[in-house]
């Protein structure tokens, strides 16, 4: 499992029920399942990643986060996943709605784009950076929506969502006392999570 992953697990309260969004090949969802005992399903728009989660017996269906999360209903789920997702998908505010519609909890992760080395590169290159996390061209990049932990967090303040919990952390999964202050955390951090709660 990846870093965020095993960070998200450790949100989930054990026994819950669980959407995953861009559940990939379901390793998530398995752990949940496995270790939690959490009902937890999938959607996925990688028809493959489908395919290959169904093979291992994981529920996961085929679905797109930006059209198909108004068919769930209302407090169907405890906690809604969207993880590495969030900067890829068409309306990122209108799948946050839906996520805290779903669920009682929404967790989301994404790579933070106010990170230094993102921004020393942007400013002695002019160009889009290339780092470990944001590895594809900036033709090719599904990441349509990259945003940084500030913009996320004012973007949370502005539709009143609550942030029950986030942190920042670097690949090695890093989280110094420091990045409690949002501005370092912004400055430090190659990836955050949030969990979000309706209401303040």
């Amino acid at each position: 499992m990846r870093l965020d992953q095993r960070l998200i697990a450790k949100m989930i309260t054990p026994g819950t029920r669980v959407l995953d969004i861009g559940s990939g090949d379901g390793t998530l969802i398995d752990h949940l399942f496995r270790t939690r005992g959490c009902d937890a399903r999938g959607i996925e728009i990688d028809m493959g990643e489908v395919t290959r989660s169904v093979a291992h017996g994981l529920p996961v269906v085929h679905g797109d986060a930006d059209h198909d999360l108004a068919h769930y209903p209302d407090n169907s789920f405890d906690y809604v996943v969207l993880q590495r997702t969030l900067q890829a998908v068409e309306r990122p505010r209108e799948v946050l709605r839906q996520m805290l519609r779903i669920g009682r909890y929404a967790i989301v992760s994404f790579p933070n784009f106010g990170h230094w080395e993102m921004r020393l590169k942007l400013l002695f290159s002019g160009r889009m950076p290339n780092t470990a996390v944001w590895h594809t061209p900036w033709y090719a990049t599904p990441n349509i929506h990259p945003c940084t932990i500030r913009d996320f967090l004012a973007l949370c303040d502005e539709d009143g969502y609550r942030v029950h919990e986030w942190m920042a952390i670097d690949e090695e999964g890093d989280r110094a006392p420091w990045r409690r202050s949002i501005r370092l955390a912004n400055l430090f951090g190659e990836q955050a999570l949030f969990r979000l709660g309706k209401g303040r």
